[in-house]
Parts: structure tokens; sequence; C-alpha cells
């Protein structure tokens, strides 16, 4: 076995089975020359001859040097977390503890540890990066409740990715869940309370655990609660830990001690200036430490106003982060954004954190009961309820109501003679109004989606009625549909959207999701007899995907229908790369408004033929079109193309003010919202117009007002909940342009090594006179001229997933689609921000500039964020470079094999600065310039042709 270097790309151990000594001692000496190589030992299946090889072919050579490690505390459950002096505030979420949480303790006293999981799930989707886990209670075995419970969670990867916090006062407690803990934990807590000998014996076990540890500011006199007296037991505590036990400093935490403030007592009232000057302190004295607390002690005297203790934890939250606090726990998902609280309250309670005033206190009570706040009951119309239930689950579905459903579907069931007469009876007479009102122009989009969220609420109750009516029959079905987005893409929301209209028009849809391989495709409508499969797509490459799943569907002998849909996919590329790769029907299919007519007259006895005939026809009008358009299209040779480049002049620049990589770990969601182009939202909902003009439409603009008031809706709550978390990361980097069509860029700015190369295309096409062939290179300066590239990634999907799931768990499909349209504009709300960011403080070409939202969507600026796998630099692949330039895997943010980005709601791209730079597209490229490109990107052509399929102004060969 070899252990091989991180980089290596290889797993940590790998084993060379069957290989002679001679050619296993060669293999282990290149790994070793090329630095890779850790140590080489034998295994089963080596010999003392390979031994022997092995150590004459490592002879004189050195291993390799380990790098510096940045001095940071560095924690984990299944992935990493890393805090280090320049880290955000890192919460650790408090629900799953058994002192602090009502229905945690209830769940956990009634043996409900399964159920008790998902408040610990709640905690990580919120944004806890770190579990703290607490099972001190009179009524429980508490060793082995945290045994249990640490164990379960072991078997959850959505909540063991994250570190835990074992919380107790008793050793025994923490002891056993140290010896249960994967990963790096943290022990919570420490102290001195019972002298330093016990103190010592329980450091050095934590140690030899692994974990790092909490210590409390509490010594054998008890809990400090002056600046003096927590800066002395910490020094103390300190000295121990680090010179006689051997911790490393950063694996140490202080928890200076948070005391409720505005209690009444005057000495009370210094408890948070106290804490928030330690801090300070203990920083500057212990380097590497870090500080902790728990936030809500605080708050204490502030029980039953969760509105006051929530603003009291961010403000003092906020005064504590600017002093060096570097985690707390904290309710995660009840986080009040500083600068979002009303001032009159945010006023009063910093006079109380910061005793601002004698009075500060008393002014806090008597203004608290006003922001409790109180809930209002909406007046609501029930004449309808008055109606026949055939004509109420009508009305229901129409108007996407689901109050009471279920109680209407009981009703229908009783009288029908077999529950699944209540599907094929009054339930789909009322689908089948909301599909002619569609079909009419009457309803829209997003009332679709709502009415088909009611009926799955009515077939669920009624599914388990017809499964005890055994040999009851099956529902008639229009037929049935196999729909999945194809292999390497993560896109869905057209997906579902056509699904969702699908079924409310008597279709049987089977979603296979997203990512999902030809095999399974074609296994899956195999086995479920489908009528028709449908394939969805985002991104160039999975055009190249959808060729190959009509050749295996070919190759199969298929000849069920194919639908194709998605933004990349068009009626030209159906008609010329796919359709004629398989026999059967081919269907380009523009929007979910044109499925159902689509799905019915492909099924239909009495239209099927006409309709076949009529696309055979325009098909191949189509590729004679195409082949015209090719034959007549005056190309340029690369070179020649090269020689009508823009030129440009580079007028000297000052430095970066900010180079090198930023990374923004949680971006504050409102900051996110002024920025949000709405305009795309209701594209994605099927409603055409420009915002805000559309809320006015004579047609769509009733339904235009009401999705964006859910839309406004929910966008509240997903940034007062922390729904999503937003990250970012931008680089800006020393370059040049090289040769023609790449940009180098350099290690530093020295500019002697090349860090890596960025491969742009060409315009190829003859252009008007005076109009050149545009390249992405052409706006960086030559060698010679100091100039800069930047790059970034964003995302706002992390959390997405698990929020959709429970929307579409409560089968309501109309949610689930609302927040992946919401989470995608704010993605690009986020690179919108960040691009302003970049202009005027990080690259600071542009330091005056206004923040104003109107301006920038109107693109009244200098620079553009091309991004790879869009008109000016179509080449997906290249996003590899960005990933590797920038570490984005770190934030979350990973590569299909096709290079689309997960979460779906990322965004990436380029920086680019020269004051002529606009936004272009390279159109298709000939013959000369793919194999060019091939050579500098040192790729296959086969790959190339691949990532440029809808670009390509040639026939590849096969």
């Amino acid at each position: 076995f070899v252990s091989a270097h991180p980089n290596a790309g290889l797993p940590d151990e790998f084993g060379m089975y069957g290989e002679t000594p001679e050619t296993m001692a060669q293999t282990v000496a290149e790994f070793a020359r090329s630095g890779l190589l850790n140590v080489a030992g034998g295994g089963c299946g080596t010999t003392p001859a390979h031994i022997r090889a092995i150590a004459e072919a490592l002879e004189g050579m050195s291993p390799r040097r380990l790098p510096t490690l940045q001095v940071a505390c560095r924690l984990s459950g299944l992935e990493p977390l890393v805090i280090s002096r320049d880290s955000l505030f890192v919460n650790v979420g408090e629900r799953t503890n058994v002192t602090g949480s009502r229905q945690f303790a209830r769940l956990i006293l009634q043996g409900q540890f399964e159920k008790a999981l998902d408040v610990a799930r709640q905690q990580v989707a919120s944004g806890a990066q770190v579990i703290d886990v607490n099972m001190d209670e009179a009524m429980l075995d508490s060793r082995q409740a945290m045994v249990d419970f640490l164990n379960l969670i072991a078997s959850e990867p959505d909540i063991s990715r994250v570190p835990v916090m074992i919380d107790s006062s008793k050793w025994s407690v923490i002891e056993a869940g140290l010896r249960c803990l994967q990963g790096k934990g943290i022990v919570n807590s420490i102290s001195l309370k019972e002298g330093e000998e016990a103190f010592n014996v329980q450091a050095r076990a934590i140690r030899r655990y692994g974990a790092a540890a909490v210590v409390m500011a509490f010594d054998e006199q008890g809990q400090a609660d002056t600046v003096e007296r927590k800066v002395s037991i910490c020094r103390r505590a300190w000295r121990i830990l680090v010179e006689e036990v051997g911790f490393a400093p950063e694996d140490v935490i202080f928890d200076a001690n948070i005391f409720a403030v505005a209690t009444g007592i005057e000495e009370h009232n210094d408890y948070a200036l106290a804490y928030l000057e330690a801090t300070r302190q203990i920083r500057a004295e212990m380097p590497g430490a870090l500080v902790s607390g728990g936030v809500s002690n605080v708050s204490f005297s502030f029980r039953g106003n969760n509105r006051v203790r929530e603003a009291i934890h961010s403000v003092f939250l906020y005064h504590a982060v600017q002093a060096g606090m570097s985690m707390g726990i904290v309710n995660a998902g009840q986080l009040e954004v500083y600068d979002e609280l009303p001032r009159e309250l945010r006023d009063l309670v910093e006079d109380v954190i910061l005793n601002r005033r004698p009075d500060a206190t008393e002014r806090l009570l008597a203004a608290a009961e006003r922001f409790k706040g109180e809930a209002v009951v909406a007046k609501v119309d029930l004449e309808w309820r008055s109606w026949s239930v055939e004509e109420r689950l009508t009305h229901a579905l129409v108007k996407g109501m689901d109050e009471f459903i279920e109680i209407d579907t009981e009703e229908a069931r009783i009288s029908c003679e077999r529950p699944i007469q209540v599907i094929e009876g009054p339930l789909m007479k009322g689908m089948n109004v909301v599909g002619d009102l569609f079909g009419a122009g009457r309803m829209f989009l997003p009332q679709v989606v709502k009415s088909a969220r009611v009926m799955k609420k009515a077939v669920a109750y009624l599914v388990p009625f017809i499964e005890a009516a055994k040999g009851a029959g099956e529902s008639l079905s229009n037929g049935r549909i196999v729909l999945a987005t194809v292999k390497g893409d993560v896109h869905d929301i057209g997906k579902n959207i056509v699904g969702i209209v699908l079924a409310c028009n008597n279709f049987e849809v089977i979603d296979l999701g997203v990512m999902v391989a030809a095999e399974k495709i074609l296994q899956v409508a195999t086995e479920r007899q489908a009528d028709i499969i449908g394939l969805s797509g985002l991104i160039t490459p999975s055009l190249e995907e959808m060729c190959h799943v009509a050749g295996e569907m070919e190759r199969l002998g298929f000849r069920v229908p194919l639908l194709i849909g998605g933004a990349t996919t068009s009626k030209v590329h159906t008609a010329v790369k796919i359709a004629p790769a398989y026999q059967g029907p081919t269907v380009h299919v523009k929007d979910a408004s044109r499925a159902v007519g689509v799905a019915r007259s492909l099924l239909s006895a009495q239209l099927s033929r006409e309709f076949l005939e009529q696309l055979s026809t325009d098909q191949a009008a189509v590729r004679t079109a195409h082949q015209g358009r090719t034959a007549r299209t005056e190309w340029l040779s690369i070179e020649h193309a090269r020689q009508n480049a823009m030129r440009l002049s580079f007028a000297p620049q000052a430095p970066l003010v900010g180079a090198g990589v930023e990374i923004h770990d949680d971006v504050c969601l409102a900051d996110l919202v002024d920025f949000i182009d709405w305009t795309p939202f209701f594209t994605a909902w099927e409603l055409p117009g420009r915002f805000p003009t559309i809320l006015q439409d004579a047609t769509v603009g009733e339904e235009a007002r009401r999705v964006y008031e859910d839309a406004r809706a929910m966008l509240n709550r997903v940034v007062d909940e922390k729904w999503l978390t937003a990250r970012a990361v931008v680089g800006l980097f020393p370059a040049n342009r090289a040769g023609n069509d790449d940009v180098e860029i350099f290690v530093d700015e020295r500019r002697n090594g090349v860090r890596a190369t960025l491969h742009f295309l060409r315009q190829q096409t003859v252009r008007p006179p005076g109009r050149p062939n545009r390249c992405l290179a052409d706006l960086v300066a030559p060698r010679g001229e100091p100039d800069w590239v930047g790059a970034f990634a964003v995302t706002t999907g992390l959390g997405l997933d698990e929020r959709v799931r429970r929307f579409e768990e409560d089968h309501d499909d109309y949610h689930a689609i609302l927040l992946k349209a919401l989470a995608d504009r704010l993605a690009e709300a986020l690179s919108e921000r960040m691009h302003w960011l970049v202009r005027t403080r990080l690259w600071g070409y542009a330091p005056d500039e206004p923040l104003d939202p109107s301006s920038l969507a109107r693109e009244e600026f200098r620079g553009i964020r091309p991004a790879p796998g869009y008109p000016a630099c179509p080449d997906h692949s290249e996003k590899d470079v960005i990933w590797d330039l920038l570490g984005v895997d770190a934030l979350g943010i990973h590569l299909t094999e096709s290079y689309a980005m997960t979460p779906a709601a990322s965004v990436c791209g380029y920086y680019f600065a020269h004051p002529d730079s606009s936004y272009f597209g390279v159109g298709r490229i000939n013959r000369d310039q793919a194999d060019d490109y091939t050579r500098r990107k040192g790729a296959s052509l086969r790959v190339v042709e691949r990532m440029l399929a809808s670009h390509l102004g040639y026939e590849p060969a096969d």
C-alpha cells in the first residue's frame, strides 16, 4: 500500500495487487518523485522481494516537505470546520439541549430519539455550524441518553456533517460521549472549580480523545463576574492547558460567562460590558484561543417575550463579535439581523447591553409589551361551503385552496362505491376545469401549480383507502410519462412545472429527478411501461447527453415518443442532432403550456397520425434550412479572425486594492433583496413581461401581482428565518494575454510563474466592416503591461434541498417551486452585489460608484462578469480553472461531471474591467478553431466537441 498526498487525486490508501516487485517499485518511485507519496509499506500479497525492490527504488529520496498550515481550530463532523482568527462567527445550535429546549426535552424523556433528530436537523438546516448536545436531566440516565443520541446522529449524514459539542456538567457523560464521537468535536465544559488536579486530569483525557475544550471562567471561588476575575481565571487555565498538558492553543475555547442583564439589580447592569471587555483581553493575551458563550443567558430576564429576547441576542452578538467572540450557543434559526431591527427597539436594547444610561432597564421594560406583536386573522368568504361536494372540490382545485380538502374528499368518498371513484369523478372533473382554463389562457401557471398541490393532498388522503380496497381497479389515465433531468445536470424547475401541468391534465407522471443516467431512464420506462419519455437540461453538455439517450433508445428498440425541453434546447437542435439518432417521434417542447397538447396529440388515436406527419415535415424543413444556413455561412480562418481582433489601448493602472482571494462565508440575505431582478422570476412562471410593468399588465397583471405577493412573503421568511445560506468567493489575479486567445494568471505580481491559463474562443464568421471578431482575451493587456483578471463563485442554495423536501412531502409543489425560483434570484443578486464590491473596494477601479440597484440592473457600470457556458465563453469545462483558483469546493459549491453547479442556485464567472468591455456572443466556430482550441487546452477533440456541441459550425466525425 502507499498513502498518497491529498492532491494526488487518489484515495488515502491504494493497493497494487498482482504486481511484480519491479513494476510495483517503479509505480511507487514515480509517485515519490512527483511529491505525491508519504510512505510505502507492505500488505497482503507483498513479499520480501517486493519490499526490497521498493526500498531500492526509494533510496536517496527525501520525504515530501509538509506544508505549513495556518494556525486555526480545526473541527469536523463528516465535513471539516476551520475556525481561524479571520473566520466569521460560528453558530453553535442550542436546541439539542434538554435544559434549553422544551420540545427536545419532551422527546428525549419520552424516548422518541428518532423524532428528536429532527430538532438537530433543523438546527443544521438553519445555519448551525456546530450542534450542542446536552442530556443533563434528573429523570434521565444522562450517560446512556448521550450515547444513544450521538450514535443516532452518526447515521444521519445531513446532521453528522457538522461537529458536535458534548455539553454536560458530569465528566462521566462527557467521556461516554467522546467515545462515540466521529471526527473532532468540542467538550463543554471543564473548569478549575474542583482545583488544578482534577482540571489537569480531565484536560489530558480530552487531549487524548482529540477534542477541543470549552473552559469556563470558574474556579474554586465560583463563577467570575468581573473583568478582572474572568481574565485571571482564563490566564491560569491557559497556562495549565498549553504549558503543562500540551494543548494546542487553538483548541482552547474560553467561556467568559454571559449573565443576564436588565434584571432590576443594579450590579447586574455591567454584566454584558464585562463579558465584552474580558473577551478583548483574552484574545489579546492568549494568542490562538477562541471565546464562546451561551448567548441566550443574556436575555433571561425577558422570558416569554421572544421578540425582545431575539433583539437582545442580536445586539449583544453584534458587539461581542466585534470584541472577538469566536462562537456562541444560539438558536441559529431565530437570529435577528442587527440592521433590520426596529430602530427604537435596537436603541433601547443597546442602552441595556452597553449600560449607557441608569434608566435603561426601566425604559426597555416599559416598551417591551409593544414589541410582542399580535396575530391578525383575515376574514374568509365561506359562502362556497354551502355548495355540493362536487362543486366544493372543483372550487378548491381552481382556487388552489387546501384548508377543507380532506373534509370534502372524505364526504365524496363516503358517497362513492369505491374510493378510486373520487379521483375518477369529482377530482378529475375539477382538474379538467383547471386544464381547460389554463388552455384558454384564463388561468396561469402559478395557479395551476397551486391546484396541483390541492389535488395531491386529496389523492394522498385517499391512498390508504384505495390500497385497502384490493382489486378495486386503477384510475383511468391519459398516459404514463417518465420525466428526468439528464445525467450531469441539476436544474429541474422547468421539468417540475411540466410534470405538474401534465398531472393536472390526468397524465401519470413519474419524475426521476436530476442527474439521471440513460440506463436508469430507460430501465424505469421499460418497467413502468411508459407511453412517453421526457428529457430536460439547462447546460450545453446536456444536449450531448440527450443525443446519447436517443441513441440508446434506438439501440434498444424503443419507439415511444421522446420529448425534449430545457433552456439550452431548441427546435433546431432537436431536429438536426437528436431526432436523426432515434426513429421514434422526437419533439421539442418549448414550455409547459405546450406540453399537454403535444402529449395528447402523440397518444391520441385520432390526432397522432396527422401530428406525426406534420412533425416529420417540419423537422425535415428545419434540417434543410440549417444545412442551407451552414453552407451560406461566411467563415474566416481562425488566423484571419485574429487579425480582426479588438485593438484596445491599456492605460497604466494602479495596483489592486485587494488582490488575492476573499471568502464571504455567510452573506446577510437581507442585503441582497434590493438587488433582485424580478423579470426572470416571472419568466420562470411563464408570465411574459418586464418587472414592474408586468404587475399592471391587462392580461397577466392580476396573477403576476398574486405570485409576486406570495414571493415577497416567502422572501421575508427566507431572510428572517435564515432558510438559506449565502456564500461567495472572489479572487483578483495578476494576468496578461498570452498569444491571441488565452489569458495567463500569474503566481504573483512579479509575473514570473504561470499559475493557470484561461482559454477563450473568438467570433469566426465574417463581420460587417468596422466590426471586430471579438474574444474575451482581447480585454486583457499583453505581457509587459500590468493587468488583472478576476473570478468569482456564489451560491444561495445551501439549505434549499431540505426546505424544498419539506414542501414536497406536504404535496406543496407551488411553494417548492417558488422557493427554488427565489433562490435562483438571490444567487444572481449576490453575484450583482459582489461585482459592485469588486469594482468599488477589492479591485477599486470605480471607488465612487454609488450603490444603486436600479442602475446596476441597467448595467450602468464599467466592467463585465461573463460566465463559462454562456455566449462569450461557451465552454463549461473552463469552470475547472475557477474552482482551482478559488478553492470553490470549500464553500459547498461543486461541479457535476458535466460542469453543472450544485446547489443549482449558484453562479460563477470572470471579472474584466477594461472600459470598453461589453457582453457579446461567440456564435458558431469552424473546425480549424476547434482544432486550435483543442491544442491550447490539451484536451481531446471529442471532449471539446461535446462541450461546444451547440456552437459547432460543422458536423463532427462520428
